[in-house]
């Protein structure tokens, strides 16, 4: 039977189900260990702390289950995204990196890479095509873009990176499993922070890598067990938790999203405002060709720095916060984390409140901008 977002979000919290023999606790069992009784050959076992972990097992076997693809697991996205460079890359190749994206992923390339003998280069998420994929080992985009929420064709992308023999990697963090299926669309490698929305409560750090192509997979292993970029523990069993109510908090802050978007757009205190639901959007007609959902996003802007931080601080039901992808609304001026905006940017992360009292506080604080 062919695997649906649905299909896929009620068997989510039963794949512990049938390797439970009777008597066993039902939910994640927490297992703090660095060592373990491994006599003999203990080949197929857990061994060490650095090489293993069932918990990393159980939230590799959740994330393999919503990406049809084997996952690789990680202490944060970014440590997703330097284990799929440092593991493909070596001196002398040419990269290709969204420059609009998360601006970490190019200091990763300027400050790090460069030093190893790899040039990159940046071109615009929404022309990204532009230009081709000529002599590059990858191209790397994010999409929809962070903060800007610009979109690209990625199966186009795809397509020809390949025939000039190049991979593909997204960064699916703004969109989930549930919202947009990047290896369906013929990406080669997906890395996410699955600190936002899949963990989902704001207290925790995690990341992964999902791809189908086995060896680029057992790269990825092995960077991971050799440099001991290893999640915790803890953090995995943090995730786990998150991960069986994702697709529930998922649905409600994409819808709540398509409720205050247009309104938010009609308020006379908004400008410049995207979201990539509204019919109008530059990149609506591609959203609803690629994407499941519309996401949970929205950026705009307001006249200055002073009214985009009162807004958030007049707010009743906001949080004033960097990440995004929590229970919680949260907005953030992105001027403040260097990217190229105008000042009175914001990216607002909507959260899983009742819409209509969500959107009560949001509006009572953009009037007061202009009382």
């Amino acid at each position: 039977m062919e695997k649906t977002s649905k299909s896929r979000a009620a068997g989510l919290a039963h794949l512990r189900r049938g390797s439970l023999s009777k008597g066993d606790p039902i939910p994640l069992p927490l297992t703090m260990a660095s060592v373990y009784h491994a006599p003999g050959d203990a080949t197929g076992y857990n061994q060490y702390g650095r090489f293993s972990n069932p918990n990393w097992a159980a939230v590799e076997h959740m994330l393999a289950h919503l990406e049809d693809a084997p996952c690789v697991a990680f202490p944060s996205g970014m440590a997703a995204i330097s284990a799929t460079f440092f593991s493909l890359l070596k001196s002398g190749d040419r990269i290709l990196v969204a420059a609009d994206g998360y601006p970490t992923t190019r200091l990763i390339a300027d400050r790090y890479l460069k030093a190893f003998g790899v040039t990159c280069d940046l071109r615009p998420t929404a022309t990204f095509l532009d230009g081709g994929f000529e002599g590059y080992r990858f191209a790397f985009v994010e999409t929809p873009s962070n903060p800007g929420l610009d979109i690209c064709d990625i199966a186009a992308v795809a397509q020809a990176a390949h025939a000039a023999g190049a991979l593909l990697i997204v960064d699916n963090t703004t969109m989930t499993p549930f919202g947009q299926r990047p290896l369906d669309l013929g990406a080669d490698i997906v890395v996410a922070a699955d600190t936002k929305a899949p963990n989902g409560h704001s207290d925790v750090l995690f990341g992964h890598v999902a791809s189908r192509d086995l060896e680029i997979v057992t790269g990825v292993q092995d960077w991971r067990k050799t440099c001991g970029a290893i999640p915790s523990p803890f953090d995995a069993w943090l995730l786990h938790r998150g991960l069986e109510t994702l697709e529930m908090r998922f649905e409600r802050m994409c819808d709540n999203a398509e409720i205050i978007a247009p309104r938010l757009r009609e308020h006379p205190a908004v400008r410049s405002l995207r979201f990539p639901g509204l019919p109008d959007d530059p990149s609506h007609n591609l959203a609803r060709a690629q994407m499941e959902r519309f996401g949970f996003l929205i950026s705009f802007v307001l006249d200055s720095a002073e009214e985009a931080e009162a807004f958030i601080d007049g707010c009743e039901l906001m949080q004033s916060a960097t990440s995004f992808g929590g229970v919680h609304s949260s907005a953030e001026r992105r001027t403040r984390r260097g990217d190229a905006v105008p000042p009175g940017f914001l990216r607002l992360s909507v959260g899983c409140e009742p819409a209509e009292e969500l959107w009560s506080a949001m509006k009572a604080s953009l009037d007061r901008l202009k009382a």
